[in-house]
């Protein structure tokens, strides 16, 4: 959320594969050249959250903080919103594809990022201090 326009972002790389530590930094990367001021970004305690790669990358870019959720939190993760809202989607679909499948979630996401209404829902859903 932009602290000063009070606007929400959602921001996503969808990847074929699991991902790892240098896909993690190279989305970081992106969303630093993107964002201007301070950006702050809490997520879960996943492997690929952490690491000597993560741990350079926050030391050359001291705008970027990060904190992390607690052990088992996926009611403090607005994500889960946006993941709960993708599968109503998707729900009844049949893609014949793991590429179409993706066009869908590309093209759900993207609407999603467009409704801040949405988007405030998802915040609103979690039990997060202060939203």
């Amino acid at each position: 959320m932009s602290p000063r326009r009070r606007r929400y972002g959602l921001y996503f790389q969808l990847f074929p594969h699991n991902i790892r530590q240098p896909e993690v930094c190279a989305f970081l990367r992106g969303l630093l050249r993107h964002l201007r001021g301070p950006v702050v970004l809490v997520w879960d305690n996943g492997a690929i959250h952490g690491g000597e790669p993560i741990r350079t990358l926050q030391a050359r870019h001291p705008r970027l903080h990060l904190y992390r959720f607690p052990g088992y939190a996926p009611e403090l993760n607005p994500d889960e919103g946006v993941w709960q809202q993708a599968k109503r989607s998707l729900a009844n679909g049949r893609p014949d594809s793991q590429q179409e499948l993706a066009r869908h979630l590309r093209s759900h996401l993207k609407r999603l990022r467009g409704s801040q209404s949405h988007l405030r829902a998802c915040l609103r859903a979690s039990d997060l201090p202060g939203v």
